[in-house]
């Protein structure tokens, strides 16, 4: 499938690996919950734990990871460059074959909490998914100036298009409120009722 598609200026590519300090400006810009805010408050060493011990890490060793940014080509970063106004993050693995998703919390971050989220997450991904093959949507950020405007779609609609292709389900793990986004592409919500977090799969096409 190709690398590139459109939205009016917003473009659609594959990251690299200079874009990784972009994409953990973005990641701090975008995620702003209360809840988000007590698990990694932000503070220097915090962003460099994102940066390094995160993104650039799963970057280097996890090839089955696929970076996507959304760039607006009618606007420039500090270097000339179109500005990278949003990332995603689709998991082409099944969690047997990742591993722990993330690196070791920073000394800052509350240990168990961390723990507790992440455990429950994965908890529900298995038992929505089962053994069913499928590609996870691990992260979809957006910049503030340029939320609702197409950018989380084209991202979402990458990782549906390739698994349409490959005849596989997808899944994701999204706040109730960014659901309807998902709900758009086919996404199901499967949470038990008064769940915070809608865990939502797309079924394969010949399900």
């Amino acid at each position: 499938m190709g690398s590139t598609s459109t939205t009016s200026s917003l473009v659609l590519e594959e990251a690299t690996i200079e874009d990784v300090p972009a994409i953990r400006d973005i990641w701090f810009a975008a995620f702003t919950q209360p809840v988000i805010g007590e698990l990694f408050p932000d503070s220097p060493a915090m962003r460099q734990w994102v940066l390094n011990d995160w993104h650039l890490n799963d970057f280097k060793t996890r090839p089955f990871q696929k970076y996507l940014r959304v760039v607006d080509t009618a606007s420039r970063d500090e270097q000339g460059r179109p500005r990278l106004v949003a990332f995603g993050k689709w998991d082409l693995s099944m969690p047997q074959e990742r591993g722990r998703r993330f690196p070791q919390w920073h000394p800052s971050s509350p240990y168990e909490r961390c723990e507790e989220l992440i455990n429950g997450l994965e908890k529900e991904r298995m038992r929505v998914m089962g053994d069913e093959k499928h590609y996870y949507l691990d992260t979809v950020g957006t910049h503030p100036d340029y939320q609702r405007r197409g950018a989380g779609s084209m991202l979402v609609q990458w990782g549906c298009d390739l698994a349409d292709r490959d005849d596989v389900s997808a899944y994701v793990d999204a706040s109730k409120e960014g659901a309807p986004l998902y709900q758009k592409h086919g996404f199901v919500d499967y949470s038990p009722p008064g769940s915070d977090v809608a865990s939502m799969a797309r079924r394969k096409k010949t399900a």
